[in-house]
């Protein structure tokens, strides 16, 4: 069965990264009133390469959903058709359109919010920007409910943090979101944190143990309790590349947490 086709115009373009190619796009279905879609979720993009072959790609959607709008997030990839096709100024330029069907995918919040911790590295970043932007809306009421979310994200260096200042803005005007971004390169002066988001990632965790009068590792769940019915008191979020998904699944089965509490998504 085909999929429905939707028209989007380019309406912005920003390169936020020269030194890991990194763009910003948003982008307006004007044929559509409203595009609904549950934060965390990708779209795909479809057009034809210089062969006349029609190429896919699914991308995280960079926002929470507003109107007839949405955002990207994509780096450029030596040899990528469609990364560079929506890069180059001469490919699409602003007010130029592509193709989408969608929206898709699972990887979305459980709900009711609970403590949260989002770990991202690279263009991870784009379904984390829609969860937090869903969690505290610029205009609309917060839907955090007060609930501690965390945001790990790791790069090599300070100049590939992407959305760094909208991240500082929302952790200065929110006391319960925790930005906590992570250089495993940083230079001299960085004065922020070092190393891997997994390193961080299991001090959050024992600092809320202790905070909380918790045991550092969790108890077993009830085998008896079916795995649909399952909740808890606090989830991770996480996406990146496999190694570093991995490393953070892995750390955090060593606390005790259930396959459940731990929702991911790779792009490799």
């Amino acid at each position: 069965m085909a999929r429905e086709l939707y028209t989007a115009r380019l309406e912005k373009k920003e390169c936020i990264s020269e030194s890991s190619q990194c763009y910003h796009f948003d982008f307006v279905l004007e044929t559509l009133e409203s595009f609904p879609f549950t934060a965390g979720q990708f779209i795909s993009a479809v057009a034809a390469d210089p062969n006349g072959k029609q190429q896919t790609r699914a991308y995280s959607i960079a926002s929470a959903a507003r109107e007839n709008r949405f955002d990207l997030c994509v780096n450029r990839v030596e040899g990528g058709f469609f990364s560079n096709y929506l890069a180059d100024l001469t490919d699409l330029p602003v007010g130029a359109t592509i193709q989408i069907h969608g929206p898709h995918g699972h990887f979305v919040m459980n709900e009711p919010v609970t403590d949260s911790i989002f770990i991202a590295t690279g263009t991870g970043i784009a379904p984390m920007r829609g969860y937090v932007q869903w969690l505290f809306p610029e205009n609309g009421p917060d839907r955090s409910n007060g609930k501690e979310i965390w945001l790990v994200y790791g790069t090599r260096h300070e100049t590939e943090i992407y959305y760094q200042q909208e991240f500082e803005a929302l952790a200065a005007k929110h006391p319960n979101f925790h930005y906590l971004p992570t250089l495993s390169r940083a230079g001299e002066s960085w004065t922020g944190l070092r190393g891997y988001v997994q390193e961080h990632v299991a001090r959050i965790v024992e600092e809320r143990a202790a905070r909380l009068g918790l045991p550092l590792v969790q108890p077993e769940v009830d085998p008896s309790i079916p795995k649909a019915e399952l909740k808890f008191d606090i989830y991770a979020y996480i996406c990146g590349l496999n190694n570093m998904v991995a490393g953070v699944r892995d750390k955090l089965a060593g606390f005790g947490w259930h396959r459940k509490q731990i929702v991911f998504e790779r792009y490799d």
